[in-house]
């Protein structure tokens, strides 16, 4: 039972990682220099897919042990933040490839 519980708290730490990642990319002042970005964007993205199935696989837990009040409470927050999860995501990650594409045409 302990290790659906943390479920939900790795959803939190891979849905933080999905976003400090571009972040940290963004961040590094000489652009030209960093060949690894686009390692940094496939880990993002790959922690945004690990937060969105760790939270289909709590559900799937609730749905298990048939706690119905507990499933009907959390569906409509949990689908909200993973539309914001993946949104910002993909938009902080297209948002380094336009930079990254930008400098190395220069």
């Amino acid at each position: 039972m302990l290790w659906y519980t943390l479920l939900n708290l790795g959803s939190l730490l891979f849905g933080f990682v999905a976003w400090l990642l571009p972040v940290i990319n963004l961040a590094i002042v000489d652009k030209t220099k960093n060949k690894n970005w686009i390692v940094f964007s496939i880990a993002s993205v790959s922690a945004c897919a690990a937060s969105l199935c760790m939270q289909l696989f709590y559900s799937n837990y609730l749905v298990r042990i048939k706690d119905w009040a507990a499933l009907t409470d959390t569906a409509n927050p949990v689908a909200y933040v993973s539309l914001v999860l993946f949104a910002v995501t993909v938009t902080l990650n297209v948002t380094t490839l336009v930079v990254y594409r930008k400098k190395s045409e220069k």
